[in-house]
């Protein structure tokens, strides 16, 4: 089931590993956004170990005037190892959209029992199948968008081509397209499981 953001400003935590490409990911959605005609405040973070340790990328947008520019409770939280899930989760409110790489990530129904919806896809499963781990994070994006409609597709693909180097660009519409496909079965996944339950009661 989609679950479109109506918040605006909508508060977006993308978090992982360092080496996963959170920031990357957090300036291709920063600047599909901006194609979109919103209003955006794109920042960044590094663990002590800008390798290993987690790393974050935070995106605001807005149709409004960005009054404050950092997230302070997450709408959208993003999580793509289980280093930065036990970062970042218990950091949330009850509003908070949990994205996560069940590839890496091993939820914590205590944790996520108060969150709006949680989505667990395996997103660097996804990437590994095209071939390359290193484009995980644009599947994510390509999942997180479709699932939330934060921005149009036709932007988000702009923005991808634009910020990747042009010998990645097929790989990286193919992550992408993977990604909303991962959401469109989740979707999928989610009606019929509605549909059943309806017919149970």
């Amino acid at each position: 089931m989609r679950r479109k953001i109506e918040r605006d400003p909508v508060q977006i935590r993308l978090s992982g590993t360092g080496g996963q490409g959170m920031i990357t990911a957090g300036v291709i959605l920063a600047e599909a956004a901006l194609l979109d005609g919103k209003n955006v405040v794109q920042t960044q973070s590094y663990g002590p170990e800008a390798r290993l340790g987690a790393s974050r990328s935070e995106v605001i947008i807005s149709s409004r005037k960005i009054a404050y520019p950092e997230v302070t409770k997450p709408d959208i939280l993003l999580c793509m190892s289980q280093e930065a899930f036990r970062k970042y989760a218990p950091q949330v409110s009850s509003h908070t959209v949990f994205i996560l790489d069940s590839t890496n990530v091993e939820d914590s129904s205590e944790i996520l029992k108060d969150s709006l919806a949680v989505y667990a896809l395996p997103i660097t499963e996804t990437a590994r199948k095209l071939g390359r781990r290193v484009v995980a994070n644009v599947v994510a994006l390509g999942a997180m968008s479709a699932l939330l409609g934060l921005v149009p597709a036709a932007n988000l693909r702009e923005a991808v081509l634009r910020r990747v180097p042009e010998r990645f660009r097929d790989l990286n519409v193919q992550a992408l397209e993977a990604g909303e496909e991962l959401a469109a079965h989740e979707a999928e996944h989610a009606n019929q499981t509605s549909r059943n339950r309806g017919g149970d009661s």
